[in-house]
């Protein structure tokens, strides 16, 4: 078994053991395979939604490094990111994403990535009430952004 993968696969054992949340685990390395930051899912420890094994080691690879930016960086994680993991990989610039368990695996065990990955695909659209409202005044904030260069304050 490949080491990080059986790091991330302990990692997932470790929270379920521990009642954090489910049996997800991932590990960031480096290109030199040095470990720079390990996550399990903490969504029942945390009671955050979004504190998923994935953007567990995101946010402490970020701390740990002082950045956001993680493109020289690979994940192994025990299971197929679901759709918010898969755009925290997307928007940290990790490109290199290693794999056990599939979504489809993590379905059948009560996960309801699909209904994500339907609505995402224009189906499902029952799903959530999405709704645009004030646009010119929340646009002004983007108005300054750009006026500035990005530069923030």
């Amino acid at each position: 078994m490949n080491k990080y993968m059986e790091i991330a696969k302990e990692k997932s054992l470790e929270g379920i053991r521990k009642n954090e949340g489910g049996p997800f685990g991932a590990v960031i390395v480096d290109q030199e395979g040095k470990i720079i930051a390990e996550g399990n899912n903490k969504v029942l420890l945390k009671k955050d939604p979004t504190a998923h094994a994935e953007t567990e080691a995101i946010r402490n690879a970020c701390r740990k490094l002082n950045t956001y930016d993680l493109s020289d960086y690979i994940l192994y994680t025990s299971c197929e990111p679901c759709p918010m993991c898969l755009s925290a990989i997307i928007w940290s610039n990790i490109k290199k994403v290693y794999y056990g368990c599939t979504k489809e695996d993590a379905g059948k065990i009560g996960f309801r990535d699909d209904m994500i990955y339907e609505y995402l695909k224009g189906k499902n659209k029952e799903l959530i009430d999405l709704q645009q409202v004030d646009r010119d005044e929340c646009i002004k904030a983007f108005e300054e952004y750009k006026k500035n260069n990005g530069i923030i304050y």
